[in-house]
Parts: structure tokens; sequence; C-alpha cells
């Protein structure tokens, strides 16, 4: 049995080769497009009902999304220049890095539930906008709050992957355990047994 301390714990599942798929990603990504389709439905029924009492669209909440876009994609940048220490680029800050991974994580999902929230805004709004003369006029605001918050997720994605620490040098990249010293055919889980 593996102890607390052995690197057996820490293999990877070889199942499915050297290339598996990175599970995170998928869950994410599985995530934000079940997020995007059930706040477009909810939009796409709550518009169909209350269009009339609502208020006008406005654009600051697509200026805000597209805002906190680009400080998050500055966020990403700089904690790349931190993590790959480029000069100039300033000291390395743990907390700081585990706050933006937390901050990306859920700014991709608010930005998801935006865009489904827009998308099915705008959706209703295209298709009625030959019936209503103001639904024509709130079209461009939706559209703008759409591509914002997808900005948004774009760097909020981004933001996480900067967050990540590269491999150390020798190891393999595709991330199956192997380092430069490995063999082609050695198993580095099968050694002490």
């Amino acid at each position: 049995f593996p102890t607390r301390g052995s690197s057996d714990l820490r293999e990877p599942d070889r199942r499915f080769g050297p290339r598996a798929v990175d599970v995170d990603v998928v869950t994410v990504t599985a995530a934000a497009v079940v997020a995007v389709l059930a706040a477009a439905a909810v939009a796409w029924l709550g518009i169909d009902r209350f269009y009339g009492s609502m208020p006008r669209l406005t654009w600051l909440p697509a200026l805000t999304l597209g805002g906190l876009a680009v400080v998050e994609a500055v966020a990403g940048w700089q904690t790349r220049a931190r993590i790959e220490r480029r000069p100039g680029a300033g000291p390395l800050v743990p907390l700081l890095i585990a706050r933006y991974v937390v901050l990306a994580k859920a700014s991709a999902m608010a930005g998801a539930i935006f865009a489904g929230l827009y998308l099915g805004l705008g959706g209703w709004l295209l298709a009625q906008r030959d019936v209503l003369a103001q639904a024509g006029l709130d079209l461009r605001q939706a559209v703008a709050g759409t591509v914002g918050a997808a900005a948004l997720v774009v760097a909020a994605v981004w933001l996480e992957r900067c967050c990540r620490v590269p491999s150390p040098p020798g190891s393999d990249p595709a991330g199956n355990g192997r380092t430069g010293a490995d063999g082609p055919g050695d198993d580095p889980g099968s050694r002490g047994r």
C-alpha cells in the first residue's frame, strides 16, 4: 500500500494514454454551457411575460461586464509575469494568486449566466423587433451585454490559466508524470514494488 509521503498517491491515471483530458476544463466548460442554456431559457420566458412592465435596457451592465473583463485580463497578464519571474513584474504573493483563482472561477460562472440572460433576451428581442418598435432599440444593448459577458468568461478563463504554476524543468509538459530521466518504457509508479 502507498504511504502518505509516497509518490504512488500522485501518479496520474494512464488508462487514457499520455494526453488525458483535463477534467477541470471539461467540468468548467460543461457547467458554463448548462448555466448559459438555463439562463437563456429563464430570460426568454421572463421577457416574454414581463417585457411591457420592464424598465428600458441601459448600457451600464454591458460596460460593467466589459470593464471587469479588462481588469481580469490585465490581472492575468501581471500574474503570468510574476509566476514566470519576469524583470519588473513584482513579487509573487501566493495568497493573491489563490484569490485570483477564486475570482476567476466565480467570474466565469457569473459571465456565463449573464451571457445566457442576454442571449435569451436578445433572441426574444430579435424575434419581436418587427412587432415591437422598442424591441429593436433594446436589441443593441442586449448584443453589447452578450459581448461583455462573453469577454468576461474569456478573461476569467485566461486569469485562471495564468495562475497555474508551470511544470518544473525536466518534467513532461503533457502532465503524464514522466521526467527526462525516465526511459520510454519506465513507469515511475512501479518502482520499489
